[in-house]
C-alpha cells in the first residue's frame, strides 16, 4: 500500500506541475500565455524533480510505467510488484489531470482552438507519420531510462544493474534534481516531434481525464494516435534499462 500511495501521490505532483504549466502556456488569458517551448520544457523538468524528491525515498519514484518495465526487465524490481507501481502511477496521473482542469477552471470556455485544450492532457506530433513518432518515443525514453541507471549506478556501491535501488538512489542528495535536468534535456533535444511524452501513464491517463471531463468546446481525445506514447515508451525503457545493463557489464568486467 506504501508503495500505491507514493506513485500515486508522486504522479499527481509531476502531472499538476508538467500538465500545468502547459495549460499556462497554451490556454487563452492566463498569465503565462505563449510564452514557449523553453517555459514547458523547464517546468517538465521541474515537475520530475519535485515529485522524485517527494515519494523517491519511499518507491524509488518510478512515476512512469517505463521506468518499472525497464527496471523488471533487469531484475532491479520483481515482476510481483509491477501492477502495484502500473496501477498507482495511472490514478496518479488522472487524479493530476484533474486538479489542472480545476486549477483552470476559467479557461477552457475561453480558449477556442480544441487542440490547445487537448495538449494540456496528453501529446500529439507535430508531423503525424507513425513510425517516425514511434521511434522518436523509443530513442527518448531509451535515453531517459539509461541516464537515470547512470544516475543510480553513480550514487551507490553495485557490482550490476540489477542491484540499482532507486528508493536509496532518491531518499537523499540531488539525484532526483539531476534526474529533472535529464528530462529538461530530453525536452530541449528531443520533444519537437511528439512533445516527448515518454511515460504511459503521464499521457493515457490525463487523455482518459480528458475523454471524461465535460470541456466546452474539447473536440475529440485523439485514440488513433494514443498507442504511441504508451507502446514507444514501454519498449524505449526495456531498451534503454537492457542497453545499460549490457555497457555497465563491460565496464564492470
Amino acid at each position: 500500500m506504501e508503495i500505491f500511495l507514493a506513485e500515486v501521490v508522486g504522479t499527481a505532483i509531476l502531472i499538476v506541475i508538467g500538465d500545468g504549466v502547459v495549460a499556462n502556456v497554451v490556454l487563452a488569458k492566463t498569465k503565462g500565455h505563449n510564452s514557449g517551448w523553453i517555459v514547458i520544457t523547464t517546468g517538465w523538468g521541474l515537475a520530475v524533480a519535485m515529485a522524485v524528491y517527494a515519494v523517491g525515498r519511499v518507491s524509488g519514484a518510478h512515476l512512469n510505467p517505463a521506468v518499472t518495465f525497464g527496471l523488471a526487465s533487469i531484475d532491479s524490481l520483481a515482476w510481483a510488484e509491477v501492477p502495484t507501481y502500473l496501477a498507482g502511477e495511472m490514478v496518479g496521473a488522472m487524479l493530476g489531470a484533474v486538479l489542472v482542469y480545476v486549477s483552470y477552471y476559467r479557461h477552457w470556455g475561453a480558449t477556442d482552438d480544441p487542440a490547445a485544450k487537448l495538449a494540456v492532457f496528453c501529446t500529439g506530433p507535430a508531423i503525424r507519420s507513425p513510425v517516425a513518432n514511434l521511434v522518436t518515443e523509443i530513442i527518448g525514453t531509451a535515453l531517459l531510462m539509461f541516464g537515470i541507471l547512470g544516475i543510480g549506478a553513480n550514487a551507490l556501491e553495485i557490482q550490476s544493474a540489477s542491484e540499482i535501488d532507486l528508493s536509496a538512489v532518491f531518499s537523499t542528495g540531488i539525484a532526483p534534481l539531476l534526474v529533472g535536468f535529464l528530462v529538461w534535456a530530453i525536452g530541449l533535444s528531443l520533444g519537437g516531434p511528439t512533445g516527448y511524452a515518454i511515460n504511459p501513464a503521464r499521457d493515457l491517463g490525463p487523455r482518459i481525464v480528458h475523454a471524461l471531463l465535460p470541456i466546452d468546446g474539447k473536440g475529440d481525445s485523439d485514440w488513433g494516435y494514443a498507442w504511441i506514447p504508451v507502446v514507444g515508451p514501454i519498449v524505449g525503457g526495456v531498451m534503454g534499462a537492457l542497453l545499460f545493463q549490457a555497457v555497465d557489464g563491460v565496464f564492470l568486467g
